[in-house]
């Protein structure tokens, strides 16, 4: 018996986690000074969030810490029931470095434990997509060591790509320059980004316009896929359903979509998103740095 866990930079619905049986702990967001639980919409006021970013408000977000971990992960000690956390890229948080510190001093207390920390290297509905797809050959009877086996042989394929409207953020989060950002703003410039093999974003081109950036990320996506046929897609959108039913559309147009979902980024990642990102993800052609 073993408990698939992840953290809410997954952007899953809490619903659908329950429904899966997958258990998370949240990330916390601190708007105006005030902390909150990133936790997937159960109890976080996500339209108060969105306004927030409207009134050009810069929410922050921490790392879980080594103390939050030893918390969590307690009471599945004390029951002797393994743990499969699958883990927020390492390449954007020490996230994943705190909970192994948190394993190394709970195997202290108990030497037994089974906890298996599994670093996705994606983030939002990308690391969601690595958790659902877990989840579903737990729940098809796999063993922790084979889902384990299954996400390291398959995580480098997971496609990320990703565009933002407000540079602003990236500006913040120091992946552009004032002066980019700021001629960026004035040009109309939308950048490109993809996740790469260490779980980093890189900034991989730029569009002159919102319609040529959207329909870029989709060009991009369907240009990494493997195969046309039986897809599973994701997109996700902060504060812009549109956009991102639009972009939902133009991949239909070019692509075998078997299964899909349309899901808000959450607190977390929006905070250095801003307003307007859209984000698509698939599983395709090999990540490379």
């Amino acid at each position: 018996m073993y408990q698939i866990v992840t953290d809410s930079c997954c952007d899953v619905p809490y619903q659908l986690l329950a429904e899966k049986d997958v258990a998370f702990i949240p990330m916390i967001v601190n708007i105006n000074g005030q902390e909150y639980f990133d936790d997937l919409g159960k109890s976080f006021d996500y339209e108060q969030f969105l306004q927030s970013l409207r009134d050009k408000q810069q929410p922050t977000t921490s790392q879980i810490n080594v103390g939050r971990y030893i918390e969590f992960f307690t009471p599945y000690c004390e029951k002797g029931e393994a743990i499969l956390y699958l883990c927020f890229t390492s390449g954007m948080s020490g996230s994943y470095n705190s909970a192994l510190q948190a394993v190394d001093i709970l195997k202290e207390d108990y030497p037994e434990a089974n906890i298996q920390v599994v670093d996705t290297l994606a983030a939002s509905m990308g690391e969601g997509f690595i958790v659902l797809e877990a989840a579903k050959r737990k729940q098809a009877g796999a063993s922790m060591e084979e889902v384990i086996t299954w996400v390291n042989e398959h995580k480098m394929n997971l496609q990320s790509w990703v565009t933002v409207d407000d540079l602003s953020h990236l500006y913040r989060g120091g992946r552009l320059s004032r002066s980019q950002a700021a001629m960026g703003g004035l040009l109309n410039i939308k950048p490109i980004i993809h996740v790469d093999a260490k779980g980093t974003l890189q900034n991989v081109g730029k569009v002159r316009g919102r319609n040529k950036a959207l329909q870029k990320v989709v060009d991009e996506t369907v240009d990494h896929l493997v195969s046309k046929e039986n897809q599973t897609v994701y997109v996700a959108y902060s504060g812009d359903l549109e956009a991102a039913e639009k972009v939902m559309g133009l991949l239909k147009e070019k692509i075998d979509i078997q299964d899909s979902g349309i899901f808000p980024l959450g607190p977390t990642i929006a905070s250095h998103t801003g307003l307007g990102c859209i984000a698509i993800f698939t599983f395709g052609q090999e990540r490379v740095d």
